[in-house]
């Protein structure tokens, strides 16, 4: 199968645009003569850098390194309450960040920049400027907001060695996230947002998959036992009574949740060593990728509206997860080949069938890879959406992440 897209991956390298000199993009020309020489992991480097720079010169305030709604904050309304998606977008960085860090210092110190001003900025956390936010900055009424801000701050500190990521996710985590646990016949878990009594009885997959990644990772670079208690909780929480037999992950499946649940399973398993975790994240992971509720066409699904931003970024939560599950030499090779070569085959359709690479740097990854997006196709407000592209960037960083470390 490598082989096979090996041969792929030289048939179609002249498909990739000409170079640019803008920040980060990498297209090699399509007359190049050692078009032969190029590895799989080089063409998919090169494409992710591309949908990268766009990512960040169309969508990022580079003055607070947050993300806007919309191409050039078109949308300034919808940016105001663009909170927990922010994780994802700057997570997309995060891996390429982990990518280019020993090869182009002078880029890598770049985004290390926009993770600081993300930082320092709370993520656009509009708690702060409603004037309901703490002193972390980061306080908000929904947990999983808290929790997938909290999952990107982790992430943020194994790839730089900082730990001012890793203190202030731990301080969100012990102070606004397990604070709000309620124990009932059903088990202990948080609820999905804090604001009414009755909030106290939404206990979700949204929130209760992230926090258990977070409870994981505490765990992990602690040591404390409450931690992995905590996750092991919610873990159980979750099987008991939100999973389904076929691996649904609570009603409807929704790529984001799939995900994070199997990512926490595959976390507890090497804490615990116990198997049966990580055949609870093959489960979930095979299950999003083959049912029809998931996939379209043999693609991801279309979740999310261009009137909205929470499912336009779900596959960006699904994809990294998926691919630390094809990485993890203890996935059964069945599932790791599956997996692969279905990533494999949504980054194919993306990038070498449906990316407009002639209209970049304004070149945007729609809702629905299987479908080239354009602006004049959206009738309604004319532009293109950071949401939808921040999904396409991760396929494709990732993607690349899979090759090159495979």
């Amino acid at each position: 199968m490598k082989r096979l897209f090996w041969a792929f991956a030289v048939i179609t390298f002249s498909l990739l645009a000409c170079s640019n000199e803008n920040e980060g993009a990498s297209f090699p020309d399509e007359n190049e003569n050692n078009a032969e020489t190029k590895t799989p992991e080089e063409i998919w480097a090169a494409a992710s850098d591309s949908c990268i720079s766009v990512l960040i010169d169309q969508f990022m305030d580079k003055e607070k390194g947050t993300f806007w709604a919309a191409v050039q904050n078109k949308l300034p309304g919808r940016t105001q309450y663009l909170y927990w998606q922010q994780a994802h977008a700057m997570d997309v960085l995060v891996y390429a960040y982990e990518r280019i860090k020993d090869k182009d210092p002078e880029r890598a110190a770049t985004y290390e920049n926009y993770f600081k001003l993300w930082f320092e900025n709370h993520a656009n956390n509009w708690y702060d400027w409603r004037g309901q936010g703490d002193e972390t900055g980061f306080l908000n009424e929904f947990i999983d907001d808290m929790a997938w801000i909290s999952s990107t701050m982790l992430h943020m500190t194994e790839a730089t060695g900082d730990d001012t990521y890793f203190n202030m996710a731990k301080k969100i985590y012990d102070t606004h996230m397990v604070t709000q646990g309620k124990e009932d016949e059903k088990g202990w878990a948080l609820p999905w947002k804090t604001t009414s009594p009755a909030d106290k009885d939404t206990r979700y997959i949204c929130t209760n998959a992230p926090a258990c990644v977070v409870a994981c990772k505490l765990y992990m670079k602690t040591k404390e036992p409450k931690y992995l208690e905590d996750a092991q909780k919610l873990y159980d929480f979750i099987t008991a009574n939100l999973m389904l037999p076929d691996g649904r992950v609570e009603e409807p499946p929704l790529t984001y949740t799939q995900g994070t649940f199997a990512e926490a399973a595959r976390l507890l398993y090497h804490i615990t060593e116990q198997r049966s975790y990580l055949k609870k994240a093959e489960t979930a992971v095979v299950y999003t990728i083959s049912s029809s509720r998931c996939v379209d066409k043999g693609l991801l699904r279309n979740e999310g509206s261009l009137d909205a931003d929470d499912g336009l970024i779900f596959k960006a939560v699904f994809i990294p997860y998926a691919v630390n599950l094809v990485l993890d030499e203890s996935t059964s090779y069945r599932t790791r080949e599956e997996v692969r070569n279905f990533l494999l085959h949504n980054a194919k359709t993306l990038w070498f069938e449906h990316m407009n690479r002639d209209l970049w740097p304004e070149m945007y990854c729609g809702p629905y890879w299987g479908n080239t997006y354009s602006v004049k196709s959206d009738e309604k407000n004319g532009t293109a959406y950071m949401c939808a592209h921040a999904s396409g960037a991760s396929l494709l960083e990732n993607v690349t992440r899979m090759l090159s470390t495979r």
